[in-house]
């Protein structure tokens, strides 16, 4: 069996959910999400919708408050001890779902055991791969020593969910996507009641964080657009999230739902195939024959590429302006973002045409764009939408796009030559995603871990090693701003723009929105 495959598991290993019964008491929240959760592993795989799900059963040392800022958690404190030691103080009391007290162990055992989760298609590594040394000084206090500075560790170990040695020691994915193992210190725990589209947790009543009001959740997971819209309104579910731009201003006048909404600090982009020099494998001649070499290669073809789609009407018909246009990871306002790559350029297919003929391809070539068709509000509309334009400048563009768990799977092999994805910046800053978008892939270290393209560029490398080293904040945004600018001068990849995240609700239901997007029960409360 492969590892990792939570559908495979839990049809083989878990009970039917078409049967369960509808839920009546008012203790049960019903929400269903629109991205399939791929793993209950909460190491395995570093995407927003597993470490949404892991958030409902695992805690981290830190964690995000609903603006992306560190706040405690199992660690009630933090503080630098050295210029490259940072000592945590643990919260007293802490226990897992079995009533395993949680210790300094845990997280020593936690660190080391990151690197070590077999066949992980995008590693937690790029959150731990400064720490070098870890000492557990007592139960409670736990010291991290880094391979130089590291100013953003509390940022990157909010994102990091701790296990127990006893518990979890020798575990393996399938252990966890069994649920044997999906055990951790959150404030739900799994129950008995799972599908491939549903799973039930309930409460867990010694929760450090305090008793949550929902006694049963069930966690349903809808990736049709449409079917989402219709389980709410049909009174199936109380909550869903990736409410669809075109049925939003609907919902907006409908008296029975509640709208909560943010902007995100999630990235919508294209990757290139950086890693063949020879031929791509879904890049050909006009005849239909592979070309001896990867057009995408040269820079002229990507800022070619890049030139040719107008995201502003992308923003404006496809995302029906629940978005905003971009051309860097940080939006404006954030930290790191670089005022002159803002606003993108416009389109200019005339420009695009110029370069492909630099570049020895005056009359183009033949590429197809791959993507998921639900994960994303729009994702497919978007891949098409991109490929009518890249065929208006003589590159014929086939699209091939497919359910999100089967398109990552493929992607993180490096198989397609162009695909849309993102990165959402959950630590509030870009060097978390420019460490793993865009650095040389580098498994030991953490590096590259999602750069599905494996773009590769020595000066931004080493700038990135330079900025994530900086205590300074001014001139560790300077740095990471010098990096940006390089990266979009080489068009590393073409980034398009970033979401707004919306959920909608019945009446009788609040929400707390969250700029990292993610979805999570705590989140919701009962109206007053």
């Amino acid at each position: 069996m492969k590892t990792g495959s939570l559908k495979a598991l839990l049809l083989a290993g878990c009970l039917a959910g078409a049967g369960l019964p509808q839920p009546a008491a008012a203790q049960t929240l019903r929400m269903a999400v629109g991205a399939q959760v791929t793993s209950l592993d909460p190491h395995y795989h570093n995407i927003s919708p597993n470490n949404a799900f892991a958030a409902t059963i695992f805690s981290n040392l830190m964690e995000m408050d609903p603006n992306s800022r560190p706040v405690a958690a199992l660690a009630e404190s933090w503080r630098p001890v050295g210029e490259d030691v940072w000592e945590l103080k643990l919260r007293a009391g802490v226990t897992f779902h079995d009533g395993t007290p949680f210790t300094a162990d845990d997280v020593a055992f936690t660190l080391d055991r990151i690197p070590k989760v077999a066949n992980s298609p995008g590693s937690f590594r790029t959150y731990t791969h400064a720490i070098i040394g870890v000492e557990v000084v007592d139960p409670l206090t736990v010291r991290l020593r880094t391979q130089g500075p590291d100013p953003v560790l509390p940022a990157n170990l909010s994102q990091v969910p701790m296990l127990s040695r006893k518990i979890h020691e020798g575990a393996s994915t399938e252990d966890f996507n069994s649920g044997r193992v999906a055990i951790g210190t959150g404030p739900y725990r799994m129950s008995g009641g799972r599908s491939v589209d549903r799973m039930e947790l309930q409460r867990n009543d010694s929760y450090w964080g305090g008793r949550e009001p929902w006694e049963r959740v069930e966690y349903r997971m809808v990736t049709n657009a449409a079917a989402r819209t219709s389980t709410l309104l049909a009174g199936d579910v109380d909550f869903i999230d990736q409410v669809p731009t075109a049925d939003l201003a609907r919902m907006r006048q409908d008296a029975n739902i509640r709208i909560s909404e943010i902007d995100s600090l999630r990235l919508i982009y294209f990757h290139f195939d950086h890693m063949r020099d020879g031929p791509s494998p879904f890049i050909t001649d006009n005849a239909g024959q592979p070309l001896p070499r990867n057009p995408l290669r040269d820079v002229r073809v990507r800022r070619a590429l890049a030139l040719a789609i107008d995201r502003a009407a992308i923003v404006e018909r496809v995302m029906e302006g629940n978005a905003a246009p971009i051309n860097q990871f940080m939006p404006a306002g954030g930290f790191g973002h670089v005022p002159e790559l803002a606003p993108p350029p416009p389109a200019d297919p005339a420009a695009a045409r110029r370069l492909l003929a630099e570049a020895g391809y005056p009359e183009g070539f033949r590429i197809t764009l791959h993507g998921p068709n639900d994960r994303y509000p729009n994702d497919a509309r978007i891949v098409q939408a991109v490929a009518q334009m890249w065929s208006r400048i003589g590159v014929r563009t086939a699209v091939d796009v497919q359910p999100f768990s089967n398109f990552v799977t493929r992607a993180s092999r490096q198989e397609f030559s162009s695909f849309l994805v993102s990165w959402g910046s959950s630590t509030g800053e870009p060097s978390g995603g420019m460490r793993s978008v865009l650095a040389s892939y580098e498994r030991t270290r953490g590096m590259g871990a999602v750069n599905r393209g494996r773009y590769a560029n020595p000066r931004f490398d080493a700038l990135l090693t330079r900025g994530m080293r900086e205590l300074d904040d001014a001139k560790r945004e300077a740095v990471l701003q010098e990096a940006m600018r390089l990266a979009m001068d080489d068009q590393a990849i073409i980034p398009m723009h970033v979401q707004r995240n919306v959920w909608a609700m019945r009446q009788g239901f609040t929400h707390t929105p969250r700029t990292d997007e993610r979805t999570r029960p705590q989140d919701v409360r009962p109206a007053g």
